[in-house]
């Protein structure tokens, strides 16, 4: 914005028009007041302008009045600025007007509405801002069912980049491989299932890999094992990953690994082997994030999200009965996974678009009264988890060295089927 003119604004409170000197001025008071958090004596200001003959002042005093409102929660006054400075002469911020407006129709659920305004806003915008607007529409446009044009929007935005779950692709692609090979019963398969079950004896001699590797290894004399487990991988797996990208999926997949075969040595003796710990932690993630992020997705994500709770209760539920009826499942495995992904899909923040980052002010950050768990914390939370997992792998071999009293003598059924 330009600077005042060096004759200086006369009295801003004074009848009559203001001239450009002096509006100047008063916008540049209220960018600094709401800089500062004053966003009352912010407005005030703002208000004074609003209605300049120039339209360039008229429009920022708008958008800076909207931005003060919508500070203070009066989403209503903040849209009604909004509305207006879309509906005056174009200037250069008349984008960011639109842009606005569009944010406003998501938060009523106005989703057509807000496809439209971005694109009243993607027409005005410069050409640094139009991939972010591109993003907003590709989801918008994907979360109405309108592949196509999600499609074209998100090629805008990344035209290098893809929306292919590798990590999902590569987790699947290594456990088949090595779940086919146990199948086989070749030697090769049968030393995949030595060096890589969850063995407790072993652990407790320090072999800790075991932990993790075990998710990569099945029920040699099972194929329905290996079926089920890579099928439910290949159902959540995507969504955990585009929610919250590919680093901390990868993060997710491990530590849930990690907490479900810890719960396990700690609960149960003997072998285990199965994905279905890290899986379980995958339907705690997405339990969780949907109901606390509001990831922007398509349908078909929504819909399973949607089933995510009845899938859990009942997959918990059968493996009760199956106990029951003598099958060996690992349902501690389970439980342990399931809570770590319900820890973590609270504390982590989703990469992609969500509701509330659809909902931001026009400097592009959240208003402070909804502002997400700062960087530090999610790090203490994901740091938190690892030290109960240490402290856990202790305990479980602590139990393990305890003499005749201990679990591992109970000779308590592993897992050798899916969860």
């Amino acid at each position: 914005m330009p600077d005042a003119s060096s004759t200086g604004p006369r009295d801003p409170f004074a009848a009559g028009p203001l001239d450009r000197a002096t509006a100047l001025a008063l916008l540049q008071r209220g960018d600094a007041l709401a800089g500062q958090g004053e966003y009352q004596q912010a407005a005030v200001l703002y208000s004074r302008v609003v209605g300049h003959r120039d339209a360039d002042l008229h429009v920022a005093a708008l958008l800076g009045l909207a931005e003060c409102r919508y500070r203070m929660d009066e989403d209503d006054a903040a849209l009604e600025a909004w509305r207006l400075a879309t509906q005056a002469p174009t200037t250069p911020l008349s984008w960011k007007a639109w842009q606005q407006l569009a944010a406003a129709r998501v938060r009523q659920g106005d989703l057509r509405g807000a496809i439209d305004a971005y694109r009243e806003a993607d027409r005005r915008a410069p050409r640094e801002a139009k991939a972010e607007i591109a993003s907003r529409l590709g989801w918008l446009n994907k979360e109405i069912g309108n592949q196509r044009a999600a499609g074209r929007y998100f090629g805008r935005t990344r035209p290098g980049g893809s929306d292919t779950p590798i990590v999902t692709y590569a987790i699947l692609a290594v456990t088949i491989a090595i779940g086919l090979l146990q199948l086989t019963g070749t030697s090769l398969g049968a030393d995949f299932t030595r060096l890589f079950e969850l063995n407790t004896a072993d652990v407790v001699r320090g072999e800790y890999w075991r932990l993790l590797t075990v998710v990569l290894v099945h029920d040699p004399g099972n194929p329905l094992h290996l079926a089920f487990n890579m099928y439910a991988l290949w159902l959540v797996g995507p969504i955990v990953e585009r929610v919250y990208g590919r680093g901390q999926y990868l993060l997710i997949y491990v530590l849930t690994a990690l907490a479900a075969s810890i719960t396990s040595y700690i609960f149960l003796g003997g072998n285990a082997v199965g994905a279905s710990g890290a899986i379980f932690g995958l339907f705690g993630v997405i339990f969780i994030a949907f109901r606390v992020h509001h990831p922007m997705l398509g349908r078909s994500a929504n819909a399973i999200a949607g089933q995510i709770g009845f899938l859990i209760v009942f997959n918990l539920v059968l493996d009760v009965g199956l106990i029951g009826g003598g099958v060996g499942i690992d349902i501690f495995a389970h439980i342990g996974g399931l809570i770590a992904g319900l820890w973590l899909g609270l504390i982590l923040l989703p990469t992609g678009v969500t509701l509330a980052s659809l909902w931001q002010h026009p400097a592009g950050a959240p208003r402070a009264a909804r502002t997400p768990l700062s960087g530090a914390l999610r790090v203490g939370g994901v740091l938190l988890l690892v030290v109960l997992l240490v402290a856990g792998l202790q305990i479980g071999t602590t139990i393990r060295t305890g003499g005749a009293g201990s679990v591992a003598e109970r000779g308590v059924p592993a897992e050798v089927a899916p969860g």
